[in-house]
């Protein structure tokens, strides 16, 4: 018998905010799939976004196990090839290559983040939530996260089913919510079990929620609001894809929610990964700077961002991760600090590639990914250096906290100097933020199991814990998982 779902009922003050909201339509010019460019039905002047030999070198692997479209859809708006005409790194980001099937190995669910899933759709892992709330987004990068999402694949669960992930639904969160908090607030504060505090920040994403009209992102943000989450953050490549989704009608939706709802925090999490999506180029390819020396923002873009960042209740952050012929460039990374602070917004984290499906083609070694990080940052101020370098570990967001090329005196193991990793955001109660483990370096690692055999002090547990068996439990100690992390 199919169950029906819950119904959601509306507050007076939902009602009223959603009643003002606006939907606008949108043409973003999407190219879905390969077909176009193997048919050449895609627009004339995109048909050369992928070379005859490219087209060819495709075409053959389709229906093989190295379909690249298999692994990870294809998707690019006309906004994004316009950017990419003049950038190998945004070319690089979202054309399909035969060398990402090279090597398939990886996690389905990486981290998996299935054994934080109280409810289909949501994510609990620390004092916030991340939701699902859409499975695809405006163009695909092909080194995504997410790409078990979007190329909806079933995945292995911890209870032995198999199963596509599934999206979140407002009757089926909310209660969720409610729940989690009145059992903290009747326990003093605490989770009786998880020893977690309320649920109080939600993280939208997917996919990428813009891709939803503003009336269905406004249901989200007035249910959430509604149900005592203190703190929303909107995911999103958007602003790169496609500027224009940030028109009169989302922002007017934005204030219309601060309005009604002024204690609720609202953050705008962007997902730049490169200065080529934000800066506009001469027909050379050279940025483009006024008389002052003020490199010149694309200008749907700057737009987009000036209407954001004008909006002083709103904060608006980036994070990218540091993909191999993309963005592993210290100069490009230094610019992209530099501007997107200028703009006003806030540099937030760097992360080392996941052990996704394929991760082989795309991740930069952990310790290369550092230096580059940490070379990117010398000569920018205090202010526009706030970002630091993450790598996600089952229990939670780990930081690549320092490479030293030294010995460290006494310690066996350090002769090659050692990668310090310090855990940042700890599932559960956080028993183990701030803890750190030191590992002998290992200049190819580009995953957690490249320091399996040379782990030197990990009070932390990344190498000996044990997966969940509540959502949420944090991971405990345990005998040593071989192939750490998957």
């Amino acid at each position: 018998m199919i169950q029906k779902q819950p119904e959601y009922a509306p507050t007076e003050r939902e009602q009223a905010f959603l009643a003002g909201v606006e939907d606008s339509r949108y043409e973003r010019q999407i190219i879905n799939g390969l077909a176009p460019f193997f048919s050449e039905k895609a627009p004339e002047d995109m048909l050369g976004f992928y070379s005859p030999d490219e087209v060819v070198q495709l075409r053959v692997l389709k229906g093989t196990e190295r379909d690249v479209e298999q692994r990870m859809p294809v998707k690019i708006t006309r906004h994004y090839y316009e950017l990419a005409k003049t950038s190998p790194s945004i070319q690089r980001l979202v054309k399909a290559s035969p060398d990402e099937t090279l090597d398939l190995a990886g996690s389905e669910d990486p981290g998996n983040q299935m054994d934080y899933s109280p409810v289909e759709g949501l994510l609990h892992k620390y004092e916030m939530g991340l939701m699902y709330v859409v499975s695809t987004c405006s163009a695909h990068c092909r080194f995504c996260y997410r790409e078990e999402l979007i190329a909806r694949k079933e995945i292995a669960r911890q209870d032995g089913t198999v199963a596509k992930k599934g999206l979140a639904k407002i009757p089926e969160i909310i209660p969720y919510i409610k729940q989690h908090n009145a059992e903290v607030a009747a326990n003093g504060g605490r989770h009786p079990e998880s020893g977690r505090e309320k649920l109080r920040e939600i993280l939208l994403s997917g996919g990428d929620p813009m891709v939803l009209n503003n009336s269905k992102i406004a249901a989200w943000l007035g249910a959430l609001a509604e149900a005592g989450v203190e703190s929303i953050r909107i995911g999103t490549k958007e602003m790169a894809f496609y500027p224009q989704r940030f028109d009169d009608a989302f922002l007017g939706m934005l204030d219309r929610f601060h309005e009604t709802y002024p204690q609720v925090g609202l953050h705008m999490m962007l997902h730049f990964e490169h200065p080529d999506e934000i800066l506009a180029k001469d027909e050379g390819g050279n940025y483009i700077e006024d008389a002052r020396g003020f490199k010149q923002w694309v200008p749907a873009t700057g737009e987009a961002m000036r209407g954001l960042a004008s909006r002083g209740w709103l904060t608006v952050e980036n994070q990218s991760p540091i993909i191999r012929g993309i963005n592993d460039d210290p100069d490009a990374l230094r610019i992209l600090q530099r501007e997107f602070k200028r703009a006003g917004g806030e540099n937030h984290y760097f992360f080392c590639g996941r052990d996704i499906v394929a991760y082989r083609a795309f991740n930069v070694p952990i310790e290369r990914a550092w230096q580059i990080l940490n070379e990117s940052q010398k000569g920018l101020s205090g202010v526009e250096a706030h970002a630091r370098l993450s790598i996600t570990h089952y229990k939670g967001k780990t930081e690549v906290n320092a490479v030293t090329n030294e010995p460290i005196p006494g310690l066996a193991g350090s002769e090659n100097g050692v990668v310090i990793f310090k855990i940042l955001r700890n599932a559960g109660s956080a028993p183990d933020r701030g803890k750190v483990c030191i590992v002998g370096r290992n200049p190819d690692a580009v995953w957690f199991d490249g320091y399996n055999d040379r782990v030197l002090f990990d009070e932390a547990g990344l190498y000996d814990y044990a997966r969940v068996t509540k959502p949420g439990q944090a991971p405990a100690s345990a005998a040593r998982i071989g192939g750490c992390c998957r």
